[in-house]
């Protein structure tokens, strides 16, 4: 195999791709695009490598440039794996004693956070009604009592959408998740099934209450679940996301605010008024402080003072 018949290679395994796994035109053009990349890559190199000459240092060095330019770690692996299946496919057809893409890896994608609102803001939120929505209507009721006690409680939006109106149990329904008035707390049901109970500010259960007031009207095949659809099933996570989006929205509030923004909010704002670092892992249901580090924003050395303020065999001697 010769660098002059990277081309044809190139342009055989497209056509396979289009006749073969009958891939789209878009989908093949995307192929051909990364490919091209891949060969200009390779012309770059000294004495214009053959693909059957690519090495696994080779695809590292593409990779690593790719970075360099600026290009994110998603579209990063995508090319990785356009080029990962072109030499499997060319092993096929041409000797190659290893598939040089194979065990490079792509840079690790970011994970951005979500960014808090202010507190005027979420106040906002959780507490105004949509302008031009009458407040006392149900399905206005029931928002104001979903997004008050998401910001007041640090709920997962399936946390709040699993919520049943007290602990029930029967032959055919045990709660998972329930709101106890009298203790003014929730009892949650999250990740890996973990339990835990947290608190239920005022306003959050004076809305609730407002909602509970009409939601007997709305009751049909879904009798225990807290919150209710128009329909009077178990209210949606994906319903929640958008009604809160379409309120937020409403209020011009200037922020993309979806159910974890509250949360994120939550967090954020009892970790600054507060600073005990603790009690709101407890409240969100992690199981780490990293899992908290993470979702607060700290930064590490944040975290540290926190730690060396807190814990007594963390102190330094002096």
């Amino acid at each position: 195999m010769s660098a002059d018949s990277n081309q044809t290679w190139l342009d055989r395994h497209i056509d396979g791709l289009r006749t073969q796994r009958m891939l789209s035109r878009h989908t093949t053009d995307n192929y051909r695009r990364d490919l091209n990349e891949l060969s200009e890559y390779t012309k770059a190199l000294p004495g214009n490598v053959a693909f059957a000459s690519v090495s696994h240092f080779h695809i590292r060095k593409f990779a690593s440039q790719m970075h360099a330019k600026g290009l994110n770690a998603r579209s990063i692996a995508r090319k990785l794996s356009a080029w990962r299946g072109f030499f499997n496919w060319l092993a096929e057809h041409a000797e190659l004693a290893s598939n040089p893409v194979n065990g490079v890896k792509p840079p690790k994608r970011s994970k951005p956070l979500p960014k808090a609102l202010s507190a005027d803001d979420a106040i906002r939120v959780v507490a105004e009604g949509r302008p031009g929505k009458d407040a006392q209507a149900p399905d206005q009721l029931c928002n104001r009592a979903m997004f008050e006690l998401l910001y007041s409680s640090g709920l997962r939006v399936s946390e709040l959408t699993s919520l049943d109106v007290r602990y029930i149990k029967e032959d055919d329904h045990v709660s998972a998740s329930w709101i106890d008035f009298d203790e003014q707390e929730v009892h949650v049901t999250g990740k890996g099934n973990k339990v835990r109970k947290v608190p239920v500010g005022k306003p959050a259960l004076q809305a609730v209450a407002a909602w509970l007031a009409v939601r007997e009207s709305l009751v049909k095949g879904e009798p225990h679940a807290l919150f209710l659809t128009g329909r009077g099933t178990r209210m949606s996570p994906r319903m929640v996301q958008r009604r809160l989006k379409a309120h937020a929205q409403a209020l011009n509030v200037p922020s993309d605010v979806h159910p974890h923004v509250l949360r994120h909010s939550f967090a954020s704002h009892l970790l600054q008024s507060s600073g005990d670092l603790r009690a709101v892992q407890e409240m969100l249901g992690h199981a780490s402080i990293a899992a908290t580090q993470v979702y607060t924003s700290l930064d590490f050395q944040r975290l540290a003072q926190v730690y060396d303020a807190a814990h007594p065999r963390a102190r330094k001697k002096s």
